[in-house]
């Protein structure tokens, strides 16, 4: 099993850790010359705010709501994130940094993952006052998918493991996302994907692998066996 471990608005939450005052209130955070909006707290998300709009398109939202603007420290970012990692290595042997507030995590051989989920975040929370959601699932794509459900549907409080739900609780799950919401999909790819007939995440899981690969890519391939349990993208470990 993979748990995928995300720190929930990133850059706003490293800012928070130092400014109490930004708790509760809307924010962001901007590109290093000031110009698009890179990171969005969850009050900011509510307003309509979306990640990567214009500075100058948004002016007169910010100001009509008071939201908190500020501008990118990535050298507080990289520490907080160094942090963050070294932290959650004590939960796994084998661990890949995937991105900045990212992290995949094997979990082979433990019992309990909701637990140690839990647990994840409670430490996370303890120790670096950083937010997290943790996503379990057999594979990387399914890791990725549970971490999107863990984050976006408040039921789970945090915690999404695939393995504890039913097979069709998840078909209805990847029945309702778009396939541009699936991890290895990007925008352009997508559209192609829709003129053949794939519009969910559940329609490319069905999806017959060897005639999409020779379709689109071997990547398409690797995915469509990963949301069926089966392993194509290894942990990968930096020294």
């Amino acid at each position: 099993m993979i748990a995928l471990v995300d720190v929930n608005n990133f850059y706003v939450s490293c800012e928070r850790l130092f400014n109490p005052y930004l708790h509760d209130k809307p924010v962001v955070v901007l590109s290093n010359n000031d110009g698009c909006i890179i990171s969005r707290s969850q009050e900011a998300k509510d307003l309509g705010i979306k990640m990567g709009q214009p500075l100058f398109k948004v002016k007169a939202l910010l100001k009509k709501h008071r939201v908190q603007v500020l501008s990118s420290n990535y050298q507080l970012y990289a520490d907080i994130s160094d942090r963050v990692m070294t932290l959650l290595s004590e939960f796994t042997d084998i661990q890949e940094v995937y991105s900045i507030d990212e992290c995949f995590l094997n979990m082979d051989g433990q019992d309990n993952l909701g637990d140690i989920a839990h647990k994840i975040r409670i430490r996370m929370w303890q120790y670096l006052r950083m937010p997290v959601c943790v996503g379990i699932g057999p594979t990387k794509v399914l890791a990725k998918l549970a971490n999107r459900c863990a984050k976006k549907d408040p039921y789970w409080q945090g915690v999404f493991l695939t393995n504890n739900i039913t097979k069709s609780g998840m078909h209805s799950i990847m029945r309702s996302l778009p396939i541009d919401q699936l991890w290895g999909v990007g925008k352009s790819l997508s559209l192609k994907l829709q003129t053949n007939g794939v519009f969910s995440i559940l329609d490319l899981k069905k999806a017959n692998p060897i005639f999409m690969r020779k379709k689109f890519s071997i990547n398409i391939e690797k995915i469509i066996y990963e949301l069926n349990d089966i392993v194509c993208f290894e942990l990968e470990q930096y020294e």
